[in-house]
């Protein structure tokens, strides 16, 4: 009977997932050789050719796309099987990672931490802040086991198949301005169509801000915005506004409390509302997961009251 090793089983996984050994072997920390050497055992083990040459580099067979998707079954049943046990313990323990965006990070994860390590100290916590295009890959493959990603309106996020969604919090999206900015004045609303003049920041290309920034001033400016300062750091994109003159589009979850330097205004044309997004995988989580997952919905609820 031919016997399965998980571990080389997620190799496969991951190579299904992330497309090229080197993304392979980056993600799990190890070598593109230790990862073709793996992936070679498990051919040699399922007696079956996995893997075949694709220009300069590999890609599944056909006999690999089946045990990939046995893989995920089986990697899931492995995790769900862990969960159960960790229940059965009478204190919660266990490692959960959990990644976000900046703003959520600091906001959410970081006081969710606090109290986990308060009221469950065999719980270890690990924050990433990482944004959710790059996440979702590792949230799917159990890298990750929560992440906190945006969506703006008229900019939906896929939903991959396997993962939960739940939105955590909603909150409208500002236009933000140096407070010496002429149209700052008088402390309105401040229409898109009249900073078409104005240079922009905005988070990196291929994030959901970027995308929000560029759509919101085609839709409501009939214009692409100056774009030349890109940060995914809401604090440098605030310094880039004090400094520079730059003006941008940003929820009060990533503002200061207070900054006589900055000036915050609606937006003119529309209400832009921004959600929070609480992804997980669609499996049983593990007790010290229930309590993370508990510690950052209750934490969202009081921002959102």
């Amino acid at each position: 009977m031919m016997e399965l090793d998980l571990r080389r089983l997620r190799f496969l996984r991951e190579l299904e997932e992330r497309g090229t050994l080197g993304a392979v072997a980056a993600a799990l920390d190890y070598s593109p050789s230790t990862v073709s050497q793996q992936l070679a055992l498990l051919e040699r083990e399922t007696g079956a050719r996995l893997l075949e040459r694709a220009g300069r580099g590999v890609r599944l067979t056909e006999a690999g796309r089946v045990l990939a998707r046995h893989a995920r079954v089986l990697l899931s049943a492995a995790e769900a099987a862990a969960a159960d046990l960790a229940a059965l313990d009478d204190e919660i323990r266990g490692t959960v990672r959990a990644g976000g965006l900046q703003s959520a990070a600091r906001r959410l994860l970081i006081p969710a931490v606090a109290r986990l390590q308060a009221e469950h100290p065999l719980v270890r916590p690990e924050i990433l802040e990482i944004e959710l295009e790059e996440a979702l890959p590792s949230l799917s493959l159990g890298a990750i086991d929560l992440v906190i990603g945006d969506e703006y309106d008229g900019h939906p996020r896929s939903r991959p198949p396997g993962l939960r969604f739940a939105v955590l919090l909603e909150e409208p999206v500002k236009v933000v301005l140096p407070a010496a900015h002429p149209l700052a004045a008088g402390g309105g609303p401040v229409p898109i169509a009249g900073l078409r003049a104005d240079v922009w920041t905005a988070a990196d290309e291929g994030t959901g801000h970027h995308a929000m920034v560029v759509g919101t001033c085609r839709a409501l400016g009939g214009y692409d915005p100056d774009l030349r300062h890109f940060s995914n750091d809401a604090d440098v994109q605030l310094e880039l506004l004090r400094r520079t003159g730059a003006v941008a589009l940003m929820p009060p979850l990533a503002l200061p409390a207070a900054d006589p330097s900055l000036a915050v205004r609606e937006v003119a044309e529309l209400h832009l509302g921004r959600r929070l997004l609480l992804a997980t995988r669609d499996t049983a989580p593990s007790p010290a997961l229930t309590a993370f997952l508990t510690a950052v919905t209750e934490r969202a609820a009081t921002m959102g009251a």
